[in-house]
């Protein structure tokens, strides 16, 4: 129990979002309160390319690479299925937000989850497939939603290409990390962050039809993306108050002119009848 509320708290701590790297902007480190807890955090790098042939391991055991996951926008979820509390949150909040979209895993876009423990095995990452594919429940989810193990090597080289910043700690013989999500596109870039254990479907799904590059979503999600931009700072999607004051007098003009042609054909019927029925 001492344990599971540790990580908890660790987690809380590594999840605050640091300032984002954008245009080449510095990388700042999140606060942590001890020594062991710098090694801690999540950098954003929106916009770095993640290498797609690191090689992992699926569920059934087969070697893959990251690469048979990409063409559509990627969930990418680095966890550890071991994990005594915090990450089971942020494959609950995952599974809680996707459960909302209309969308699928597997059709629309993946989610992957990657043990960044090298002492997991494909067994476990079966157990934790079987579970999470139950609760979600749609057909053939099981072809859209993959937990990899592997190598420490290779989870360390894709953590660090996203920023996440992880610490093993021998005396609890638990790993000290943050909890997030990361939309990635469907070439391999880095997209969007989700921070904490709790993601809004609508900010998900407006990260999936940003990171798809018009390849998803309908006028209504574009409609929503220029009244809402990301906010790195924070980790989702805010109001932009003059796009949507913009919007509003866009409406109201159209709604105007609407009205006044409409009473101006009235006026000309009433004037010239015979017109009007001809």
């Amino acid at each position: 129990m001492k344990g599971a509320v540790w990580a908890i708290m660790m987690g809380v701590l590594a999840s605050v979002p640091a300032p984002a790297q954008i245009f080449g902007a510095p990388q700042t480190q999140v606060f942590a309160p001890s020594r062991f807890l710098q090694k801690v955090g999540i950098n954003q790098k929106i916009g770095a390319e993640v290498p797609l042939d690191l090689p992992f391991f699926d569920e059934s055991r087969q070697p893959v690479t990251l690469r048979q996951y990409f063409g559509k926008p990627v969930i990418l979820a680095l966890v550890y299925y071991q994990c005594p509390s915090l990450c089971d949150m942020v494959l609950n909040g995952l599974l809680r937000s996707v459960k909302s979209l209309e969308m699928t895993a597997g059709n629309e876009y993946e989610i992957v989850a990657v043990s960044f423990d090298p002492r997991e095995t494909p067994e476990m990452a079966a157990a934790k497939k079987q579970t999470y594919l139950k609760d979600y429940n749609r057909p053939g989810a099981e072809q859209g939603w993959h937990f990899l193990t592997g190598q420490e090597k290779a989870s360390k080289t894709l953590a660090d290409a996203i920023g996440f910043h992880y610490a093993y700690d021998s005396m609890t013989n638990q790993y000290a990390h943050g909890s997030a999500i990361t939309i990635l596109t469907p070439v391999g870039r880095v997209a969007r962050y989700f921070f904490g254990i709790d993601y809004p479907a609508r900010d998900v799904r407006l990260g999936l039809v940003e990171a798809s590059n018009g390849g998803l979503g309908s006028p209504t999600d574009q409609i929503l993306l220029y009244c809402y931009h990301y906010d790195p700072t924070t980790g989702k999607y805010a109001m932009v108050v003059m796009n949507v004051l913009r919007l509003g007098a866009l409406i109201t003009l159209a709604a105007l002119a609407t009205f006044m042609i409409v009473m101006f054909r009235r006026d000309f019927r009433a004037r010239h009848p015979q017109r009007g029925t001809a």
